[in-house]
């Protein structure tokens, strides 16, 4: 009798792993999927690739002349400004031009007016008369004065006496008058004398308050067998006038 021993080793037969074959499949499938969807979003979108690309295109060509007209543009209107800045300083430099013959037109019709009012033809023959008083400020608040007495009645004849001003006008809200020692500062001012045929200038300097606004100016003249008293409106810097 024999008691036969269990082997000590045993052949057994290995099955293949199938994990590995699984995930593989896996992975196969999901790469196939990725490039099904690729190529359907490509067969969907292809039909607009190249219109997109011809709009691109005409859109780029369309923002490159934009570009251009706008640089031309600022540039027009660079020079238009420029333009228009010189002719402004050429008008402004025509309107002063203007003002300054227009000025001396007025300085010449009154000098007509002034000589044909002495001996025109038509000259009617008048008495003692202011024909004008000029007032034009000077440095220091003092106000210049230039007045022009005629006379052409007594040809030949002299005609003299002496000159006082007073202006009339508003201060603190009230009129206000300011006579010939007031416009001088100082008490009993001698008045000016004037002597002449045919026509005198007169000059001189007086002082305005600053607070005083002058309206009318008053000529008093007094000479032998002459009283005249001449009243004319203040125009600014000048004012003139007939009795």
């Amino acid at each position: 009798m024999s008691n036969a021993l269990p082997p000590r080793f045993m052949i057994v037969e290995r099955r293949p792993d199938r994990r590995g074959w699984r995930w593989l499949l896996l992975s196969l499938a999901w790469v196939a999927s990725v490039a099904f969807a690729w190529l359907w979003a490509s067969e969907r979108a292809a039909p607009r690739l190249g219109e997109v690309s011809v709009e691109l295109a005409e859109t780029r060509e369309r923002l490159g002349r934009q570009q251009a007209e706008l640089r031309e543009l600022r540039q027009r209107n660079a020079t238009l400004v420029r333009s228009d800045q010189i002719s402004r300083a050429a008008n402004l430099e025509v309107q002063r031009e203007l003002a300054q013959r227009e000025l001396e037109i007025g300085e010449l019709r009154e000098d007509v007016a002034f000589y044909d009012r002495l001996g025109g033809a038509n000259a009617k023959p008048r008495g003692l008369t202011v024909h004008s008083a000029k007032f034009v400020p000077e440095s220091g608040g003092t106000w210049r004065y230039v007045v022009m007495l005629t006379q052409n009645l007594n040809r030949g004849a002299i005609s003299s006496g002496r000159l006082q001003l007073s202006i009339e006008g508003v201060r603190d809200g009230k009129l206000a008058t300011l006579g010939w020692d007031d416009l001088h500062q100082r008490r009993a001012m001698p008045p000016q004398d004037y002597a002449f045929r045919y026509f005198q200038q007169l000059e001189g300097s007086v002082m305005l308050p600053p607070d005083f606004t002058p309206q009318r100016v008053r000529v008093s003249l007094r000479g032998e067998g002459a009283a005249v008293d001449q009243t004319m409106a203040w125009t600014g810097a000048s004012a003139t006038g007939d009795t």
